[in-house]
């Protein structure tokens, strides 16, 4: 699968730069390259690439109307490099892949690009499902409904996997916890406090085993000791370094480390 790529950066040194770092990986195909925000409005449109690697400030339209102004059409996906940390969670509400601070790491450039390839080929798988259904419909419609009732039995299967109820032995009693009630879960060493609006209770076990019992579509790490109800955040504050915090219903405020920031595009739109 090759990455079909456009850079954009008002700076040439910068551009050279990440062609250097990007030559590294034999699946990015640079395209193009853009030195202001019109002319990669006009390149996307016409060139239609996987992925755009895009400054935030430059001269006339900046990185974000550039976004704004690809929306008519289906959009790459975007990588924000720029050397101001305070855009960070603008990046991720326009559903960046990931924010790069100038110069760029080359570690977090390649952690980058394995998560780009993991979105091409979640859409990619995405597209020829549909594709195949398009010619079901015509050849044999009967396969059809055969199709959306296996989905929908496995899609049952798999959230069955998951715990409802959690039991927590704490202070000698045992506490029955709905799981749709827990805001956050804080890790210190093989304990695990488990946090709901109105009650801290302790629970032994390792982060690993408890995340296992949980629907990774609602509990998220965010930072490597602190897990997350995504169902219950209510807003993201921004920090300083590229952190943010999330404000949970009862009010409640976990950081999101810089490692996880992914999770909050996840949601953010």
């Amino acid at each position: 699968m090759t990455i079909r790529t456009i850079l954009v950066d008002d700076e040439k040194l910068a551009i050279q730069g990440l062609q250097l770092r990007l030559a590294k990986f034999p699946d990015v195909e640079i395209i193009d390259t853009c030195s202001n925000g019109r002319e990669a409005i006009r390149k996307i449109k016409t060139e239609k690439p996987d992925l755009v690697f895009l400054d935030i400030q430059m001269p006339g339209f900046d990185g974000f109307s550039v976004v704004n102004g690809v929306m008519e059409i289906e959009p790459p996906l975007f990588v924000f490099v720029t050397a101001y940390q305070e855009h960070a969670v603008r990046a991720f509400e326009a559903n960046a892949v990931n924010y790069l601070m100038k110069p760029v790491d080359e570690d977090k450039l390649a952690d980058t690009l394995e998560r780009v390839r993991t979105r091409l080929a979640e859409k990619r798988g995405a597209e020829e499902a549909e594709k195949l259904k398009s010619v079901l419909a015509e050849v044999a419609p009967d396969a059809i409904d055969t199709m959306e009732d296996d989905s929908g039995a496995e899609a049952a299967h798999g959230a069955g996997r998951y715990e409802k109820l959690i039991n927590i032995k704490d202070r000698g009693q045992i506490f029955r916890v709905d799981v749709d009630s827990i805001e956050h879960i804080e890790a210190a060493g093989d304990y695990m406090c488990i946090r709901t609006a109105d009650n801290s209770l302790i629970l032994r076990e390792t982060m690993k085993d408890l995340e296992r019992r949980l629907d990774p579509r609602v509990f998220q790490r965010v930072h490597r000791s602190t897990i997350v109800n995504l169902n219950l955040v209510r807003q993201v504050k921004p920090h300083t370094n590229g952190e943010c915090f999330l404000v949970l219903e009862s009010g409640a405020q976990v950081k999101v480390s810089r490692s996880y920031r992914d999770v909050v595009a996840r949601f953010v739109h």
